[in-house]
């Protein structure tokens, strides 16, 4: 009971921190914001003041973008995580970012005329990969770290191949996906959010209904079937939302690596392994830390707008050889 409550309590906190940092976050910029100025203009709506532009149409969608995809990748990464019974599940090293990287690039390069159908793309990418990934790890004795990373391995040099080839089949077309390639926010407004906002919604409700079955097959494969539960369609079901979420942040602003992987582990060790903590967890605890780096990004190097996927990618890269050094999986 004390230890519920205790995680309850740092789940809400976390939400709390998250609603604060989203704040901070609007005021930085070329033009600083202070907070009653913030606070003010949010109130008062799209009405006429020097700063409603600013706010309204430039730093708010980014900033709701940040906070849906680190969202998306977070439950995602621990979703997978379930499914896999492996800490290492992840949709950057499992190849479903890569492959919903390699669809979207393909629709946006070779036929950008189909470009509302990059959600649909990203999705079956994403599935592709995964099944790929899942196929090539899977071994009688279960899923083991050194099988996920040699399969990840492989998929993602296979689906950079693909992206590779896109990318010099199409060269004067390139430079418009440069930033998307690279996970940027930078000039995602309203379009962007309108795009993703309905299917992250629809994956955190079923999120939700996910929460007890993916309890039961994190304990084993014979506990669950003495429990009565068909082992084989919780994977799939858990899969197929896992990618869900990873896809359709892939089609709004790209590859961001490790989140997935680093904040479900984070999540863990502050409030424990049951997902009833662990998944709303780590959703908040993905949104900020998205919404840092991608702060980080337009900030620390102004002018210059740095990809929230490569802040990610220097954090992230660290923090994964100090789990193998670490052996916390």
């Amino acid at each position: 009971m004390i230890k519920s409550t205790r995680s309850r309590a740092i789940v809400i906190i976390t939400f709390v921190l998250a609603l604060l940092l989203t704040i901070v976050s609007i005021g930085f910029g070329s033009v600083h914001i202070s907070i009653p100025d913030i606070l003010k203009t949010l109130v008062n709506g799209r009405e006429d003041g020097i700063f409603t532009t600013i706010v309204w149409d430039i730093r708010l969608p980014r900033v709701l973008l940040a906070l849906i995809i680190g969202a998306n990748i977070a439950i995602s990464g621990a979703l997978l995580q379930a499914v896999m019974g492996n800490p290492l599940a992840d949709p950057g090293l499992t190849g479903v970012t890569s492959g919903a990287a390699a669809f979207v690039l393909l629709i946006m390069l070779a036929k950008p005329e189909y470009i509302q159908l990059v959600p649909i793309a990203a999705f079956v990418g994403g599935i592709i990969a995964a099944s790929i990934v899942y196929a090539l790890a899977w071994r009688k004795s279960g899923i083991t770290p050194i099988t996920i990373i040699l399969s990840g391995v492989a998929v993602n040099a296979l689906c950079g191949g693909i992206i590779g080839f896109l990318s010099i089949m199409y060269s004067d077309r390139l430079p418009s996906a440069v930033q998307w390639l690279n996970g940027s926010l930078a000039a995602k407004g309203h379009s962007a959010l309108q795009m993703i906002y309905v299917y992250a919604i629809i994956g955190w409700i079923l999120s939700i209904f996910a929460i007890r079955k993916a309890n039961i097959i994190r304990l084993g494969d014979q506990v669950a079937v003495n429990l009565g539960e068909n082992v084989t369609r919780i994977r799939i079901v858990l899969s197929i939302l896992a990618v869900f979420l990873a896809a359709i942040s892939v089609a709004a602003i790209g590859m961001i690596g490790f989140v997935g992987l680093i904040v479900p582990h984070m999540a863990r060790l502050l409030v424990g392994s049951d997902y009833k903590y662990m998944l709303p967890m780590s959703m908040a605890m993905g949104a900020i830390l998205v919404l840092v780096a991608d702060t980080v990004g337009r900030t620390l190097f102004a002018p210059l707008d740095i990809p929230a996927g490569i802040i990610m990618a220097i954090i992230g890269g660290p923090y994964f050889l100090y789990l193998m050094r670490k052996k916390a999986f």
